[in-house]
């Protein structure tokens, strides 16, 4: 189940307040029994990186809805931006790694330092590390159980680049859960059926027509 409560208007009326160049936002939402306090940092130049996108809390409930076990598994997320997934998937006693370009990072760490559960971390506390895909890669290892991407598939020049990345994380059996809105504009359904499929198994597990998103499950095939 998903609540979200505002606690900041998201569009402030006072002109004084029009004319500053950052507004944040935050927002509690209860996933998979976690609350979870996340601020949304506006016109900070993080520009995707800023929002929780409804993709990312589709796959929480996702998760939920398949009691998907999270203790004890080695995760990490790409383009987490305010690291809804990978908090939440941390607070479930996953051993986490956050990543995303080095400019979304300092939201990242604060939303993780502003979700450490009463009694502590189950497992250690999330890792946030910049990863430019397709670059930076190799420094990752490959032994994860998850590979976790919520709506980071709308820049076809990055697609290659992102098959790369998944390719060398999943290289040890690692499976990977996608979910995104389906934008023809940005031939998001072209990642799926072309690019990823040059190298993974891939299964649509979920279709949300009204919300538009898919999600999807993927294994990397055995090199020849």
């Amino acid at each position: 189940m998903i609540c979200a409560e505002d606690e900041d208007d998201p569009f402030p009326v006072d002109d004084d307040c029009l004319s500053t160049e950052t507004f944040s936002q935050e927002t509690v939402y209860r996933l998979m029994g976690e609350e979870l306090r996340i601020e949304q940092l506006f016109g900070a130049n993080l520009g995707v990186a800023a929002p929780v996108w409804e993709a990312a809390l589709h796959l929480c409930c996702y998760f939920e809805d398949q009691s998907v076990e999270f203790r004890g598994r080695r995760v990490i997320e790409l383009g987490a931006g305010t690291g809804v997934v990978g908090i939440l998937a941390a607070r479930l006693g996953a051993e986490v790694t956050v990543t995303d370009l080095p400019l979304a990072l300092p939201q990242l760490q604060a939303n993780v330092s502003a979700n450490v559960p009463p009694a502590g971390w189950p497992s250690a506390p999330p890792a946030v590390l910049p990863l430019c895909w397709g670059e930076d890669h190799l420094a990752f290892p490959s032994d994860w159980d998850l590979v976790l991407c919520a709506d980071i598939v709308y820049l076809p020049e990055t697609y290659p680049l992102l098959v790369e990345t998944l390719a060398h994380l999943c290289k040890n059996g690692a499976v990977v859960y996608l979910s995104s809105k389906m934008r023809r504009e940005h031939r998001t359904q072209s990642f799926y059926e072309e690019h990823l499929r040059s190298r993974f198994d891939v299964e649509l597990v979920l279709r949300d027509d009204n919300q538009n998103n898919n999600i999807y499950c993927a294994s990397k095939r055995a090199e020849e």
